[in-house]
């Protein structure tokens, strides 16, 4: 089942496509602003239908942002349509224009070719957005603001584990059996100068810290 995203901040427009689309076999998400849409970009659509004009962080910003780290189609929906919006939204990762109101018909037919066409999904990357840190799983790269944040192999480990299963708190003990292996000698205290390392690491690039100390029981990544 193929999932689709619709971003647009019109209720109407959103129920509208889910139905259509949920009635011909898709796995529809929607998300109806830019922070919205970055939590569920981590579920990783195969396909994104995108309204240009949404308040705060509008289609094109949002395109920018998630293009190196989504290989998907990206389908922008919107009113009307100048030359130079084009070549501004093609510039920005967009692979289509949809201009409203449109054929609901012609825009199922528009999708479909586009997956049909699709031979990057077999690119995918896992990425979390929390804000404005990026954590690409597959690359093993952490960015904030677009800027790489260099952590060692452990020190990614246990971002990997805390930011997986945000709000659960882990004692030393477990993120050490987890990141180190049941089978490996050593001190479960080395945990605490890990975090340590990774918030001296995320503070220098004016990142603030995700990782909080829950007191006598052990570490939990903030929630978005």
């Amino acid at each position: 089942m193929k999932k689709i995203l619709i971003i647009d901040d019109e209720a109407d427009l959103r129920k509208l496509l889910t139905d259509y689309f949920e009635m011909n076999g898709y796995f529809v998400m929607t998300a109806k602003n830019g922070n919205e849409a970055l939590r569920q970009i981590e579920n990783q659509p195969d396909l994104i239908l995108l309204d240009i004009n949404m308040p705060e962080l509008n289609g094109l910003e949002l395109c920018r942002k998630i293009r190196c780290f989504v290989s998907c189609p990206i389908l922008f929906l919107t009113a009307r349509v100048e030359d130079a919006d084009k070549i501004s939204g093609f510039r920005a990762g967009g692979d289509d224009y949809i201009l409203k109101p449109f054929s609901i018909h012609e825009l199922g037919a528009r999708v479909e070719a586009h997956l049909r066409r699709e031979v990057r999904s077999q690119n995918k990357t896992s990425i979390k957005f929390s804000e404005d840190l990026i954590i690409d799983y597959s690359a093993r790269a952490l960015y904030f603001h677009d800027v790489q944040i260099s952590m060692a192999k452990k020190e990614f480990d246990i971002i990997e584990l805390l930011s997986t299963h945000p709000g659960m708190v882990f004692d030393k003990e477990r993120i050490y059996e987890k990141v180190w292996g049941l089978d490996d000698e050593g001190d479960s205290a080395v945990i605490a100068e890990h975090i340590r390392r990774i918030r001296f690491k995320l503070k220098e690039h004016g990142c603030e810290n995700r990782i909080e100390t829950v007191w006598g029981v052990g570490y939990k990544w903030r929630k978005s």
